[in-house]
């Protein structure tokens, strides 16, 4: 397939032209920022809030991989924040659906849940988390990703267009990665709002590749997430310690995720590969950590 990637510059990004490349597509990159890369069918810079770059960048995509946009929630001013991520969402989408484009690949994040980054401290209603979870969300950067869900099923009821929002917590691989893990062991506190989710980005773009390939139809919001937490500590533990009384309906054995993954599973046929003990495995060995 010919897909377009919005976002190509990003991390995520890097990784998903990269999994996508090695296993037969082409590719169309728009960032911000120029991608210099020989392998890449076009590229084409500028903002995704111009209504004449989307058109072209789309024209002749058979895919669309929607990653562009601010991606954390730091900013002097919370409403373009929220105005750049829903009015670039709701851009590429709706150009998909007027084009035929058949899927989308989108990334949400588990901030739409509204408890990462949340002004006021905040517990879930019940573990493993799921999809139906209930929105909690305050912040501009969480309520953007609701938005730019909601515009995703907009998007097939008008169109038809299949799509999935990956619902994504910390992605990180290598050095970036072995920073996060390492700021989780010395204070677990510090990331009880992200419930310690986390993802290798090589599993991250592995999952795009899924979800462009699966074999569905309508719009599906999917928690992604690796299967265990970022912490050294049992997920028992670290929730008795920081969201004590919250229900589970599922036994929390040893560092198991607070995130249900069944979904994912189910409909992409989708598993993580990498997990937080066999990384540190690697690290005590001296295994390089590099992405791999």
């Amino acid at each position: 397939m010919r897909v377009l990637v919005t976002g190509a510059a990003g991390h995520i990004g890097g990784h998903v032209i990269d999994d996508l490349l090695a296993h037969g597509h082409r590719i169309v990159a728009t960032d911000l920022v120029p991608v210099d890369d020989p392998r890449l069918d076009r590229v084409h810079t500028g903002d995704l809030s111009d209504p004449g770059l989307v058109r072209d960048a789309m024209a002749g995509a058979d895919a669309v991989v929607h990653l562009g946009a601010i991606p954390h929630p730091n900013s002097d001013d919370d409403s373009a924040l929220f105005a750049t991520n829903c009015l670039t969402a709701h851009r590429v989408l709706d150009e998909a659906g007027r084009t035929g484009v058949r899927r989308v690949v989108a990334a949400s994040s588990l901030a739409a849940v509204g408890l990462a980054w949340s002004p006021r401290p905040q517990s879930p209603r019940y573990v493993p988390l799921d999809e139906e979870h209930p929105t909690l969300v305050q912040d501009p950067y969480g309520l953007s990703k609701v938005v730019l869900e909601e515009t995703a099923r907009a998007t097939h009821r008008r169109h038809g267009t299949d799509i999935v929002c990956m619902r994504f917590p910390f992605t990180g691989t290598g050095e970036r990665l072995a920073r996060q893990l390492a700021a989780v062991r010395d204070d677990p506190a510090a990331h009880r709002t992200d419930l310690w989710g986390w993802l290798d980005t090589r599993d991250a773009a592995r999952a795009v590749r899924y979800a462009l390939h699966a074999e569905l139809t309508g719009c599906h919001v999917l928690n992604v997430a690796a299967e265990d937490t970022s912490s050294p500590l049992p997920t028992a533990r670290l929730l008795d310690e920081h969201h004590p009384g919250v229900p589970y309906f599922a036994e929390l054995t040893g560092h198991a995720s607070l995130f249900d993954t069944t979904a994912c599973a189910r409909l992409l046929g989708f598993a993580p590969k990498h997990r937080r003990n066999a990384l540190d495995a690697d690290a005590g060995a001296g295994a390089p950590a590099g992405d791999g």
